[in-house]
């Protein structure tokens, strides 16, 4: 159980005064998360990717622009009023690193723009669900996106895999299957972004020889 192993190695802690799913990284487990995070950021810059930082919060108006307010406000905080304005906690970064790239203007031949954010988002999970590491309501996790040209999207794409293959397989983590997701029910976007956006990666996986699963 990782959480006996946490307390017993003095790692981390879940401290209930400040809220369920709420982690506390201890200084050996900080240690760890350190060395974890320089691996990390090595691996993208060696890639191509610029290391971003982004704000842990941003008008509402954000969210519902980039649709996740509609999609996805079950999963997120409740709002909080800031001198008459509406301010929503992230629950993930992609509208922000949207709102860098248009702050310039950009060539074509800039492209692809690779940027990376190790970015802590927070979700609203039921108290019920929560279970140490493994489901919690603050979490950093591995955000980068990807600025390319459609005729670059298949390349990038066997790109990303290689290189999260190649992470995976440092820490371990050698089998596991590939499952493709497809467009859901609920969505946006035209059908061609999505018709071109899943032959991408088809294209990439069979590109590589892997073989996968169909999700949807």
């Amino acid at each position: 159980d990782h959480r006996m192993l946490g307390k017993q190695l003095d790692l981390f802690s879940i401290q209930e005064d400040a809220g369920g799913g709420l982690v506390f990284w201890h200084p050996k487990g900080a240690r760890i998360r350190t060395k974890i995070e320089d691996f990390w950021k090595d691996q993208h810059t060696s890639q191509g990717y610029d290391l971003v930082y982004s704000p842990h919060i941003a008008n509402l108006e954000l969210w519902k622009t980039s649709g996740h307010f509609d999609f996805y406000a079950e999963g997120m905080f409740d709002q909080m009023d800031v001198e008459n304005e509406v301010y929503q906690i992230r629950p993930m970064n992609c509208p922000f690193h949207c709102l860098m790239f248009k702050d310039d203007i950009r060539s074509y031949r800039d492209l692809p723009i690779r940027w990376a954010e190790l970015g802590t988002v927070y979700r609203y999970e039921r108290s019920g669900t929560l279970h140490g590491l493994m489901r919690v309501r603050g979490f950093t996790q591995d955000d980068a996106h990807v600025f390319c040209l459609p005729e670059q999207l298949e390349d990038e794409i066997v790109a990303v895999l290689k290189l999260t293959q190649g992470i995976l397989s440092r820490f371990g983590f050698n089998k596991y299957e590939l499952m493709l997701s497809t467009r859901p029910e609920k969505s946006v976007g035209s059908d061609k972004i999505w018709d071109d956006a899943t032959a991408a990666l088809v294209g990439a996986m069979d590109k590589l020889g892997w073989s996968y699963g169909i999700d949807g």
